[in-house]
């Protein structure tokens, strides 16, 4: 099937929360080589939230955010940093070595590409001495958002129409990007966080996922009465395992981060 459709105005509605962790993740990528001046990609940049986080880290960076969707891109050269260049590319296509990257970044897009180990170790590759891969991706396949969500999508009255390859996305131990830095020459930092989100207002879990794992499955429904009937019947599931407190939802999201530097 072909990719998902992005929808940048939802996947914003929560860009704090989105954002946080590669705040986080950043925070552990060391002084860069060209130092006031890196080169920097943004691999997965989405509608430039996280663009501009790399801008206020490095302000006169040669910033470059890629990206596969051409609304996601829109979203960047408006309102995402508009100072930065950007490139619709694959990341898994995509080959960095001929921008002589100071820092590759990527925010929860890994995620999305099959045998991205390969791909992480390509970026590695394309580094100089100094430089630095930063990742993170979300470790959270196991949890009841997304295995709902497969199991709704493999019921009777769902599985014509969605199929089995209708969410795609998956991730790795922590264990084996540290092998894959370690491997491709880098010092290697990787580590995990359990983020304890409270999301507020009614179906945060559906509107949460409804900007990042159900868009390759709201894709495929392109009837409206049916996607009107999955969402409640989805939603209604997340409810239950997601039970509304007095202060919000709690959504427990955990978080995979790597840096490795070029040695």
């Amino acid at each position: 099937m072909t990719g998902p459709v992005w929808d940048p105005a939802q996947y914003l509605r929560f860009a704090d929360e989105r954002t946080r962790p590669l705040r986080e993740l950043l925070a552990r990528v060391p002084a860069l080589p060209n130092e006031p001046a890196p080169t920097v990609l943004d691999i997965g940049c989405g509608p430039g939230n996280s663009t501009a986080v790399l801008r206020e880290r490095w302000p006169k960076a040669r910033l470059t955010g890629l990206d596969n969707s051409a609304p996601m891109l829109a979203a960047a050269r408006t309102d995402g940093e508009p100072t930065a260049d950007y490139l619709l590319a694959d990341a898994r296509d995509y080959d960095p070595a001929p921008a002589a990257p100071d820092l590759i970044a990527s925010n929860a897009t890994l995620q999305w590409v099959d045998g991205h180990l390969a791909v992480l170790a390509r970026w590695a590759a394309a580094l100089g001495p100094g430089g630095v891969v930063a990742v993170q991706v979300p470790g959270n396949f196991e949890a009841p958002s997304h295995t709902l969500l497969a199991d709704l999508r493999r019921s009777a009255r769902w599985r014509d129409a969605l199929g089995a390859d209708a969410v795609r996305g998956g991730v790795h131990p922590p264990g084996r990007y540290l092998d894959v830095l370690a491997g491709a020459g880098c010092a290697a930092d990787v580590w995990e966080t359990t983020y304890c989100t409270l999301l507020p207002g009614p179906d945060p879990v559906l509107e949460w996922v409804k900007g990042t794992a159900l868009r390759p499955v709201l894709g495929r429904l392109t009837d409206p009465a049916d996607r009107a009937a999955f969402l409640a019947e989805y939603g209604r599931l997340l409810r239950e395992a997601y039970p509304a407190g007095p202060y919000g939802t709690v959504f427990p999201f955990r978080r995979i981060f790597a840096v490795g530097v070029r040695r």
